[in-house]
């Protein structure tokens, strides 16, 4: 998936286990075949999972990013209705492996992306229920941190820039590009509220089409209230998405800026992954074919009304 990518063998995730947690020696380890992009993926025994960064980093880096998604994780474990991993701890480099990795509870479930969810009225209730649910945790004064996803669109102009061109020969770039003039602008009224900040299938967890539990809870914090939006247009179908809406009470202008950050991630996902993660490629692509089916000759129909 990336140029520098690390490759991380089972033997070595064994290896390291067995040296550094002497405890689950008797555990099996296996592999998790999953479409993730920043880590891979193993399970210890049953309870347990592992996770190693796929790209070179500096150590201390990379240390201190995961004991930040584990403090995200700890503070959101028991906030919402639904399951999330909790931290367990962290491993060090060793056995040929140069980076910090991490350990975590594992939940059970189907990741969306093997069990789509996207006609089922109740999972969009339940989405929304969660969405409200991470809303509701106090933000104890912070506010976004300021980078990524989740503050000013206009911030991303020069990324949607390089995705128009790299994206010449997949999409209607002519389109999109007259699509994202008009969503760099839409103002930014409401105050930061927590979010999971990454809402897409492989996160989500699904049983019998309903939400069974989140993912890679390490990005939870502060952010534009839009943020968790992403989900109406990476998980569902117009029915399911106007329910989702409804249950929120979203007016015109926080959708359609939810909208307009799942655009943003859906054209970085289609050409940068489209021989590396054909999967997270055709996600990017639905994601923005349902944008576009949405589209509006007449935009807004005012920052404060809903829309019908």
């Amino acid at each position: 998936m990336h140029a520098d990518q690390l490759t991380v063998p089972l033997e070595t995730v064994r290896a390291l286990v067995d040296e550094q947690f002497p405890e689950w020696r008797s555990l099996p380890v296996r592999s998790v075949a999953a479409h993730g992009t920043v880590n891979a993926i193993f399970r210890i025994g049953d309870r347990l999972s592992a996770r190693f960064p796929l790209q070179p980093a500096e150590v201390d880096s990379v240390r201190r990013s995961l004991k930040a998604e584990a403090e995200a994780a700890r503070e959101l474990a028991g906030r919402t209705r639904f399951p999330t991993p909790e931290p367990v701890a962290l491993g060090e480099p060793g056995a040929g492996y140069p980076l910090p990795w991490s350990v975590q509870t594992w939940l059970p479930g189907t990741v969306a992306t093997d069990e789509d969810p996207g006609e089922s009225v109740a999972f969009a209730h339940d989405l929304a229920d969660l969405i409200g649910d991470l809303r509701a945790v106090d933000t104890r004064g912070r506010t976004f941190s300021g980078t990524g996803r989740g503050g000013d669109l206009r911030s991303h102009d020069a990324w949607l820039e390089t995705c128009f061109r790299r994206s010449e020969h997949l999409l209607d770039v002519p389109r999109l590009r007259r699509m994202w003039a008009a969503m760099r602008t839409l103002p930014r009224t409401a105050a930061d509220v927590m979010t999971h900040g990454d809402l897409i299938p492989g996160n989500v967890l699904v049983s019998a089409g309903r939400l069974a539990g989140i993912l890679d809870v390490g990005g939870f914090g502060p952010a534009d209230p839009a943020l968790d939006l992403v989900s109406a247009w990476h998980l569902l179908e117009a029915g399911p998405r106007k329910a989702l809406r409804d249950r929120l009470g979203c007016d015109d202008l926080e959708w359609e800026r939810g909208k307009a950050w799942a655009f943003v991630q859906a054209m970085g996902l289609v050409w940068y992954y489209v021989d590396g993660n054909p999967a997270m490629s055709r996600m990017g692509r639905r994601t923005l074919e349902r944008i576009l089916a949405d589209e509006s000759p007449g935009g807004i129909q005012g920052s404060g009304q809903r829309g019908s």
